[in-house]
């Protein structure tokens, strides 16, 4: 089976920054702890476990911590969640990606000037709950163009529209334009990262050329999702797995001979080589 592979697959800067913080922690020892899974990949984060890094779920679960060293996940936390480190004196290394703190200041910015502001992405996402955080006065979280063109606001008032950084960058065009229809004085800070947006525009690429897509990510790794979403428009045979066990459920037609790959930003090298290798030898 030819295989053709995405160059930008698997880790980008933030999350593979993320992910060091938690191991170069592990190596000097004491207890670990992280707020929220450091990012959304099971086999990383069940790695992690297995070297007694422990996932706090919850606010009181942080207020309970009495010692070791808290790791702020790559998509950020809510702005009280400092006040909570601060005030308990909790020892905490802050893996946000720096990409997301820039969305935070902004949002800030802007909000504290009188803007309105328009976040772009999933609200249940925990990048843009913490942005959400940021905004001191109206805000409105849109992930539709359904829902933006539903949204009316007064024109008198200036909006700051901002995008969580892994959202499609396509759907993120298409809602600007929504807002630029309706007529309001906006000012537009493209947020979705280089990198997001180099990895979808290469998928729906590849995802065009061959006959079958593979893409490999974490359950709950929004920008895996939209890379899936993306590829299953550009070719019918498109299958999400999150390891090379999940090829097993893959069923493909003997006329497949060239296959695509690629992968989430929170997809390790190691998942992405063990399905290449699969594909290449036993499909």
């Amino acid at each position: 089976m030819e295989v053709q592979i995405a160059k930008t697959a698997g880790f980008c800067f933030g999350v593979e920054r993320a992910v060091n913080s938690v191991y170069e922690q592990i190596e000097k020892g004491g207890k670990i702890y992280t707020y929220g899974p450091i990012i959304h990949n099971e086999s990383v984060v069940e790695d992690l476990a297995k070297k007694g890094v422990e996932v706090i779920a919850s606010e009181e679960e942080l207020k309970h911590v009495k010692d070791g060293t808290v790791i702020l996940r790559s998509h950020g936390v809510e702005k009280r969640i400092y006040d909570i480190l601060e005030k308990n004196g909790i020892a905490y290394v802050d893996a946000t990606c720096p990409f997301v703190k820039k969305i935070h200041k902004i949002v800030e910015k802007a909000s504290n000037e009188g803007d309105t502001i328009i976040i772009v992405g999933n609200p249940a996402h925990p990048e843009v709950e913490g942005i959400c955080s940021y905004v001191n006065g109206d805000f409105y979280v849109v992930e539709s163009v359904e829902e933006a063109a539903a949204l009316n606001l007064a024109k008198d008032k200036k909006i700051t529209i901002v995008s969580q950084t892994t959202f499609n960058s396509t759907k993120f065009k298409d809602i600007v334009d929504i807002f630029d229809k309706k007529g309001y004085y906006s000012s537009v800070v493209n947020t979705i990262c280089n990198a997001t947006a180099e990895r979808q525009s290469e998928a729906k690429t590849i995802a065009a050329e061959v006959d079958a897509m593979i893409v490999i990510g974490g359950s709950h790794s929004s920008n895996s999702r939209k890379l899936f979403e993306i590829c299953s428009k550009e070719c019918n045979l498109t299958f999400f797995i999150q390891t090379k066990d999940d090829l097993n459920r893959v069923e493909l037609p003997e006329s497949v001979e060239l296959v695509g790959i690629t992968a989430g930003a929170s997809t390790p090298k190691k998942i992405i080589e063990e399905v290449q290798k699969h594909v290449r030898t036993d499909f």
